[in-house]
């Protein structure tokens, strides 16, 4: 019997698999489990007992991680067909789901998502090319059911996450969890198939889609107990799980099989039908495109694969036996004549047809051994000798076929012997023995081909590649023995894995990046192909995971292992020569917090504050260390090289993004770890938004970017641009940060009076040169007036958040001098701008002309600096009227809580008339407004309404002027500017009535009073510039007669207007009142008629107030008649 350590993991009764998924233990398909999965089935029995026993158990789907990897990319590669349209269909679909999910209508979810689908994939069939790409109506046919039937494999998957699908369709689930292991493997296969080739064409297409066939049937078709089926848990005998309990039935089962064993075959006989028996290794094909499949369907057999056949474990040994021992040596026979002879006949060194018998022994022993090994035959000493003596003449004849001198031939057959007595009987000194010989003979193979050739590989000699190759073999070599040393050994196993994956990442960088070959004119030929590097990943983070399992290897170890393994990817993507040791530093900076602390007790798994401080300087000095390869990806992604400043943004953005492990996972609980960590993010982005020059001191400037900003090809492209003086953007992100810091509570402006006021100022002077710099350079004497402006603007917002003893008395000076400013500013600017070009024109003596040209400049300049002047105040009057408008409502929720609270004290009389109190509710609301007043009278802040209304006012007389000039006075805008009167307030002394309740009324007076004074001058100017003076006699002229249809057009819309806004002030009015609807035929007829446009518009908003008055007069008649 084999030793544990050496026995598959399939014969270890002990290894239980991770119970993240309801798997079958690896001998699942014989009659007995590992412990693990039997107590997983003993708990999971015992909860449905606690449930009626039932045969349905609601809860999570456990296979996501399996569907997602073979949907996530099928999903992502019909988006790429689809194109655009697709996403948008699919993201607006979505998005509706997302917010009517999160209104809690689970069905109207569940329904917009499928909707969703539907429209993408009818979407797709508009959008793609799949008839003209393929050029074939079959195959185009086939291709689009193919794109439908993943779309709804993928609604199939989506609505298993549906946990009211489970409890009020429970045979649904089962259903279609079944449907999507039975379908996955077909879809999947198919369309990685199908992407591949599309990516590196035909050759080899149908091994690809041997390869993903293969993949996609270990991960769905070996038996999986099901999610949501608890049936007979409790009464498995011996740990055996029902039949149904697995997910697929055998009629599904023998699909996949068949699927497996066929589909490669024949999907390579459509494809290359003409060339199938044209030689003999188009015939080898066929045969591997079978067999290799059938072989691995053997394989699965070991783990359940081929349940549905038998149930006798001993008839099944003997089937996997007899035709794994056919099926071998025919995919021998087929690999030495497609492969061995047609590849590697050069190193052969024995002539024919010895040749074929030696290479035939060699290839067809090895495979003998491993088959046996994998059965596990390797049990008796009978069978050990027979492994020990197939391992000696396996090694043998390899050595004399690759030319090993004959005089050493007992070499490599004693390198075979201790290798099988290792195996055999755990001798981890035969094993080290073995590496020995083994080593001397790989030494001899490489010096014997390769040491005398002279030629430059990968940037250096070839004898220089030989050494790291020879090196990197002997580490893997010797790995398998340190595995076997006892645990006080492992940090050898752990180095040799770190020394084995160091040399891989260099050989991989080096063939990869340096792939030129100088020899006999042969350039640029490609080394390495890129899924050799994806394959080598895949296979080394395997290893490190199997030893991980194993507690061959510590958790350090996995760490840096799975970080140069996967820092190999990166060169797929950038063309960088050290990208490969960037990305590792990078990647072993950022992943300690996720995969250093990952012990079991949560208390010893947190960092320390010096370690998280330690992390964050690693991680700060790795991404300037990594500050070349962002200068590379920028220059690729923008095209030319980036500056300073964004350089610099982005390393500090990748800075702050790299930290948010060590925050998130270990200082969740520090708040100013938080407040930092989004300063930094912050930073970086402003950064990168401003792009501010950089000093020389802090640039640097390596040769590589020296090379790419020195470019002679730049000037000849682009030409000699102007710049603009981007030094004022440095005063913005000093603002924005001061702005974070002050809200992250970093600077503590809330407790110190002093500092609120410097931090005030420093704002409002920072904000205003930032300003004046940026977008009034010329205009040198507006400068003052503008920092004094911004100055004023930033004392009033922050002392108004935070007040201090004597600012509200100083405050509303502080808005009067802002409230002058503006107009001042506004006339000043074109008075300066054209007193300075009168005194050029005088200097210089200019003629008439230029100086008609020259003045029709300044005007323009004029109209446009005014313009930027207007936007500014309007900009800092809605800001102020926002705070005020919020200070309020704080005071209004303050003072109702506390009148709240007194109620609750007073015996709990308003629980007795609920509906009396919600009707109430509108009234108590404006008593509270005016206790609210009483109370900022009371403090000194009885001022704050009136300024609001002011500003509010201001704000919206400066957005009417602005949509004058920009859009010359556009009706539409009036809806977007005149919610913003909702800003007004309740004022004791002005506008004492207005209340709560009136707060929409100047929304619709605004709007109805805009369009109409818009329809008359329209009407006003159609009739003085019409051109004629008489009256018009023409049928729908536009002078006189068009002026008097018009205006009594526009008179119809009034009544309807009038009334709705008199409600809209008193919201109070009669049932039987049928004023509103009256007016309805009066707007109709406006709308039919007129022939301006704003008539219209007032028209239908007159029909619309009609019935929009009318429902809510209904609603409170109606609950008037509720609270009778």
């Amino acid at each position: 019997m084999m030793p544990p350590e050496l026995q598959p993991r399939l014969f270890r009764p002990h290894i239980s698999s991770s119970s993240s998924e309801p798997t079958l233990s690896p001998s699942s398909y014989s009659p007995h489990m590992s412990p693990a999965s039997t107590r997983n089935f003993i708990d999971r029995a015992s909860a449905t007992s606690r449930s009626n026993n039932s045969r349905f158990s609601p809860s999570s789907f456990a296979y996501n991680g399996r569907i997602a990897i073979a949907l996530v990319p099928c999903a992502a590669f019909l988006l790429d067909l689809g194109g655009a349209p697709v996403v948008a269909t699919l993201t607006i679909g979505l998005l509706i789901s997302y917010i009517v999910d999160s209104l809690n209508v689970k069905f109207g979810a569940f329904l917009g998502i499928w909707m969703s689908l539907i429209a993408a994939q009818i979407s797709f069939f508009f959008s793609s090319s799949l008839f003209s790409s393929f050029n074939s109506v079959p195959l185009g046919l086939l291709a689009a059911f193919l794109c439908s039937e993943t779309t709804f494999l993928i609604g199939c998957w989506t609505s298993l996450q549906f946990k009211w699908l489970q409890l009020e369709n429970p045979s649904i689930v089962v259903a279609l969890e079944r449907l999507l292991f039975a379908c996955v493997p077909f879809t999947a296969s198919s369309f990685f198939a199908w992407a591949t080739i599309s990516a590196v064409g035909m050759n080899n297409s149908s091994y690809y889609f041997l390869v993903f066939a293969c993949v996609f049937y270990w991960l769905f078709a070996i038996p999986r107990v099901s999610s949501f089926k608890t049936k007979q848990e409790a009464k498995y005998h011996g740990g055996e799980v029902p039949d149904d309990n697995f997910i697929l039935g055998p009629l599904e089962s023998c699909f996949l099989s068949l699927n497996l064993m066929f589909m490669p075959l024949l999907f390579h006989v459509a494809s290359h039908y003409s060339l199938i028996f044209s030689s003999a290794s188009s015939i080898c094909d066929l045969l591997l495109l079978f067999f290799i499949p059938f072989l691995f369907q053997l394989y699965a057999s070991t783990r359940g694969g081929l349940w549905w056949v038998t149930k006798d474990s001993h008839q099944l040994q003997s089937i996997r036996i007899v035709n794994g021992a056919i099926a071998m040596v025919v995919i021998v026979i087929c690999l030495e004549v497609r492969v061995v002879f047609r590849s590697f006949g050069k190193y052969i060194q024995v002539p024919p047809p010895l040749n074929y018998l030696l290479v035939t022994t060699t290839l067809l022993g090895g495979a003998a051994g491993a088959g046996a090994s994998v059965l596990g035959m390797i049990s008796s000493a009978l069978s050990s000798a027979f492994f020990t003596a197939l391992s000696v003449i396996v090694s043998s004849a390899g050595a004399i076929v690759v030319g090993f001198p004959v005089l050493f031939t007992p070499l490599p057959a004693v390198a075979g012997l201790y290798f099988a007595r290792f195996f055999t009987k755990k001798s981890v000194p035969s094993y080290f023995a073995f590496v020995a010989l083994g080593s001397l003979m790989v030494i001899w193979f490489v010096m014997h081909n390769y040491w005398d050739l002279n030629i430059w590989l990968a940037g250096m000699f070839l004898k220089s590649f030989c050494k790291l190759i020879v090196a990197n073999i002997i580490i893997a070599m010797v790995i398998p023995g340190l595995v076997l040393l006892p645990s006080k050994f492992h940090f050898l196993t752990e180095a040799g894995m770190v020394a084995h994956s160091l040399l891989l990442c260099y050989i991989e960088d080096r063939f990869f990046n340096y792939s030129s070959i100088y020899y006999y004119g042969m350039e640029d030929d490609v080394m390495y192909p890129s899924y050799m590097v994806i394959l080598t990943t895949l296979i080394g983070l395997a290893v490190v995971r199997r030893l991980f399992a194993d507690h061959r290897i510590g958790q350090k170890a996995v760490w840096i292992l799975t970080c140069l393994y996967t820092a190999k990817l990166a060169m797929l993507f950038l063309s960088s020569k050290s990208i490969v040791w960037v990305s590792a530093a990078l990647l072993l900076a950022v992943t300690p917090p996720l995969l250093l602390y990952k012990e079991k007790s949560k208390s010893a798994s947190k960092m320390k504050p010096w370690q998280g401080y330690a992390h964050a300087v690693v991680v700060a000095v790795s991404v300037w260390f990594c500050r070349e390869t962002i200068f590379d990806a920028l220059q690729w992604w923008n095209g030319r090289p980036p500056s300073d400043g964004l350089l610099l943004g982005f390393c500090i953005v990748l800075i702050g993004l790299a930290c948010i492990p060590i925050v998130a996972l270990h200082f969740s609980h520090v708040l100013s770890a938080k407040r930092s960590l989004v300063l930094v993010v912050a930073t970086g982005c402003m950064f990168i938004l401003m792009q501010p020059p950089m000093p020389m001191t802090w640039s640097y400037h390596s040769d590589m970017i020296k090379a790419a900003r020195q470019s002679a090809d730049d000037i000849s492209i682009y030409g000699f641009m102007a710049s603009k003086p981007t030094w004022p953007s440095w005063l913005l992100i000093v603002a924005l940060l001061l702005i974070l810091a002050a809200a992250t509570s970093l600077i503590p402006i809330k407790y110190v009076v002093e500092l609120r006021t410097f931090y005030s100022i420093a704002m409002g002077i920072a904000l205003g040169v930032y300003i004046s710099a940026e977008f009034f350079l010329q205009a040198t004497v507006l400068h003052a007036l503008i920092v004094t402006t911004m100055v004023c603007a930033s004392v009033f917002v922050i002392f108004t958040h935070l007040p201090s003893a004597s600012s509200t008395k100083l405050l509303p000076w502080v808005f009067a001098l802002l409230v002058a400013l503006s107009p001042v500013t506004y006339l000043l600017e074109g008075q300066v701008r054209i007193k300075n070009e009168l005194n050029d024109n005088v200097a210089w003596g200019w003629d008439t002309t230029r100086e008609e040209d020259k003045k029709v400049t300044t005007m323009l300049a004029i109209e446009g600096a005014r313009t930027s002047i207007l936007g500014l105040y309007a900009a800092i009057f809605m800001l102020i009227a926002l705070l005020i408008k919020f200070e309020l409502t704080s005071l209004l929720r303050e003072k109702f809580s506390e009148r709240s609270g007194q109620s609750k004290t007073q015996g709990g009389a308003r629980g007795i008339f609920p509906t009396r109190m919600r009707l109430m509710q509108q009234r108590r609301a404006t008593t509270t407004q005016s206790f609210a007043i009483e109370k900022m009278s009371e403090e000194g802040a009885a001022w704050m309404p009136a300024v609001g209304n002011v500003a509010t006012i201001m704000c919206f007389a400066k957005c009417l002027i602005l949509n004058i000039h920009l859009s010359g006075g556009s009706s539409q805008a009036i809806f977007f500017l005149a919610p913003i009167l909702l800003l007004l307030n309740q004022d004791s002394d002005r506008l004492s009535g207005f209340g709560d309740k009136q707060r929409y009324f100047p929304v619709t007076v605004a709007i109805s009073t805009y369009l109409a004074l818009s329809s008359l001058y329209i009407v006003w100017e159609e009739v003085w510039f019409g051109g004629n003076t008489g009256w018009g006699v023409e049928i729908g002229g536009r002078e006189w007669f068009f002026a008097v249809k018009n205006l009594a057009l526009l008179i119809l819309t009034a009544p309807g207007h009038i009334i709705f806004n008199r409600y809209v002030w008193s919201y109070t009015t009669k049932h039987t009142d049928a004023s509103p609807m009256l007016t309805v035929p009066l707007s109709f007829a406006a709308v039919v008629i007129t022939d301006v446009f704003q008539v219209r518009l007032l028209g239908v908003l007159g029909i619309v107030y009609s019935a929009a008055q009318y429902v809510i007069s209904r609603q409170q008649y109606l609950k008037g008649l509720r609270y009778i």
